[in-house]
């Protein structure tokens, strides 16, 4: 038959030149997408075979091939598919994107980095090009199945391509790659090794639902041939899309298996979670919740999100767009129908069928959390100890999903030395005339549950939470108030008790105002550069003095929250708060009255005031004159 050579168009040379010199950085996607369009060709062959009983093609073992030639220097992808036939060749792969041309080499040449660039190649149709990066010369083979003649299309990529009948050219295509001599600087390996075909099969096509065989002399290396004996085919792929079985067909060692494998944890995971979505956009997802919380789960450089496939073809590892960052623990794969097997991570945090994905996988993450807390307690408990912090960290970012947060978090109480409630369950036990839902915040439950704050609600039987991670000091803020019931911080703002268990009347608490207004005037006074107020407390029973801040203050914690992230926070002056009925108070008062010198007093004042910094697990301004101050009163009691 004769052979007629074509020249690309203008575009489609620059076009065709990008992709040899510079789309990809990691040239090894180039199998990927000859092993992805056989797959394809494949799917394309079963469905017609289905509609058209008169088609004349063998679908009894769909397979595609890789053989390697080591003399020669040449990789063959081969499939036994669909096939093209002369006219479509020349319009699939001929021109090069066909009408994209124009439109890609714009996108291209706006990207602004390799990764924009990489992503743009799938959307125009042009990923079978990329074979070019890794070969001098590509010939293709193919033939339309149901038709007799074949199409060699052939070119070495620097113009021209050639396009030939031909008589003998099996059902299906066969890409067969001239490969360039490997090159490590320029990141080129030599894909004539077994190893490296076998790595990059197993890194991307895995799990697709067609046997990859590697065949030829390379399929007997490893001990898989003896002899003069030809080499049985060896298949490179599992084929095991866990996926996209139903949960009883699946074992649950097959499960852990696979959170295994991607998520390079030795341990089994704590929750596996699947889902299937059909109708306009199909998809399935395999998700797991480890059973412990990673090292570095907090760190800037934690790498988060699920492994992406297109139709079961692997894209990337870590797609942080399909679950919201509080979730980022979660593992697993999502698998989508419709995406362009290249897209980037700036397309796809654009893409609303991936807004739509993350929207619906984060609900079913959640909703498993909520089953696990109803039907399973102690593997709850092991979930809230490794992912609480994290997952309150929804609390502040994802309003939509902030009652289903609510619902699936639990918090330390005083009212229980190992209970952890919900809000839920806070509210059903309040009293009819409790105006709030209290909460106090700090670094660790034992200097909380001892703090002075917590004196008088635990001496009138009413339950604070306990938060002691850093998002504490932040998602109560946020979220401001729980069915009608403000969040109140026993540590900010004037807590009145009188309704709930104070016995003490107006008349006496006046009285008592009356009788310590001097004191509290001058301490305010004399600890003016620490302290904006003095004032007596409603919340000490057994404490001489503690620290409190106005209620819109930020606490001292997240002062210094914001400073560890480098923001420059003005220092707050609090209020000291004393207790009237601490002897320590009392006798100052008393002396306050009667000295005239007070000096001694103002050394006694700070003291009060450190002793309060202390108790709330602050520092003093100036330890070492405390521990002076302190030394100096404790030799003279001796």
């Amino acid at each position: 038959m004769p052979t007629e050579t074509f020249e690309f168009q203008v575009e489609a040379r620059q076009l065709l030149q990008l992709m040899i010199h510079s789309i990809y950085s990691n040239k090894d996607v180039f199998l990927r997408e000859l092993v992805s369009n056989a797959s394809d060709a494949l799917d394309k062959l079963r469905l017609a075979a289905l509609r058209d009983d008169a088609l004349d093609a063998d679908v009894s073992d769909l397979h595609i091939e890789l053989e390697i030639d080591r003399e020669a220097r040449t990789l063959t992808v081969r499939d036994n598919g669909i096939g093209m036939s002369y006219d479509e060749v020349g319009q699939l792969i001929g021109t090069i994107a066909n009408s994209g041309t124009a439109e890609f080499l714009r996108e291209l040449r706006e990207a602004k980095d390799a990764a924009g660039a990489e992503g743009l190649i799938g959307q125009f149709g042009v990923g079978f090009y990329s074979g070019f990066m890794v070969a001098d010369e590509v010939t293709l083979v193919t033939r339309r199945a149901g038709e007799t003649k074949g199409t060699r299309w052939s070119s070495r990529g620097e113009g021209t391509y050639t396009l030939q009948e031909v008589d003998d050219a099996p059902q299906g295509t066969s890409v067969t790659l001239h490969l360039k001599p490997a090159d490590s600087d320029n990141q080129l390996h030599d894909y004539t090794s077994v190893w490296k075909i076998k790595e990059i099969v197993k890194r991307y096509s895995d799990f697709i639902t067609w046997p990859v065989k590697l065949v030829g002399e390379a399929a007997g290396e490893g001990g898989a041939g003896e002899g003069d004996a030809p080499a049985e085919p060896e298949t490179l792929n599992s084929m095991k899309a866990l996926w996209a079985r139903s949960r009883d067909e699946v074992s649950e060692d097959e499960y852990h298996e696979l959170y295994k494998h991607i998520s390079h944890d030795w341990r089994d995971p704590l929750e596996t979670v699947q889902l299937q979505a059909e109708g306009t956009f199909e998809y399935q997802a395999l998700l797991f919740v480890p059973s412990h919380a990673p090292h570095d789960l907090f760190t800037q450089n934690f790498q988060r999100g699920l492994q992406l496939y297109v139709k079961r073809v692997f894209i990337m590892d870590d797609c942080e767009a399909l679950l919201p960052p509080y979730l980022r623990f979660v593992k697993g794969v999502v698998d989508a129908q419709d995406l362009s097997l290249n897209v980037s991570r700036e397309i796809l945090q654009q893409d609303r069928h991936i807004l739509m994905m993350q929207r619906r996988l984060t609900k079913k993450v959640l909703a498993s959390v909520k089953s696990m807390k109803a039907d399973d307690a102690e593997r709850y408990g092991t979930f809230w100890r490794e992912f609480g912090a994290v997952l309150k960290e929804g609390l502040v970012t994802d309003s939509d999903n902030r009652d289903a947060l609510l619902a699936v978090s639990s918090f330390a109480t005083t009212h229980g030395e190992d209970e952890q409630v919900t809000l839920e369950q806070y509210a059903q036990r309040m009293p009819d005339e409790q105006e709030a839902v209290y909460y106090i915040t700090g670094e660790s439950r034992q200097s909380i549950d001892n703090s002075p704050h917590v004196e008088a609600f635990r001496e009138r039987g009413i339950e604070v939470l306990l938060l002691t991670d850093p998002v504490d000091e932040v998602w109560v803020d946020v979220v401001g108030e729980f069915q009608g019931k403000r969040l109140q911080s026993i540590a900010k703002g004037e807590i009145d008790l009188g309704a709930q268990g104070d016995e003490k009347s107006e008349g006496e608490r006046e009285k008592q105002a009356e009788e310590f207004a001097g004191l509290l005037g001058w301490m305010t006074e004399q600890l003016a550069e620490d302290v904006k107020e003095v004032r007596l407390s409603s919340r000490l029973t057994v404490s001489p003095a503690c620290i409190v801040a106005d209620a819109d203050d930020l606490t001292p914690a997240l002062e210094n929250m914001y400073r560890a992230m480098g923001q420059e926070v003005p220092r707050t002056k609090r209020i000291l708060e004393l207790n009237p009925a601490h002897q320590l108070v009392k006798g100052l008062n008393q002396a306050h009255g009667e000295r005239e010198d007070r000096s001694d007093l103002t050394e006694t004042a700070e003291l009060l005031y450190s002793l309060a910094v202390l108790a709330e697990g602050g520092r003093p301004t100036d330890p070492a004159r405390f521990v002076k101050a302190v030394a100096d009163r404790l030799g003279r009691s001796l």
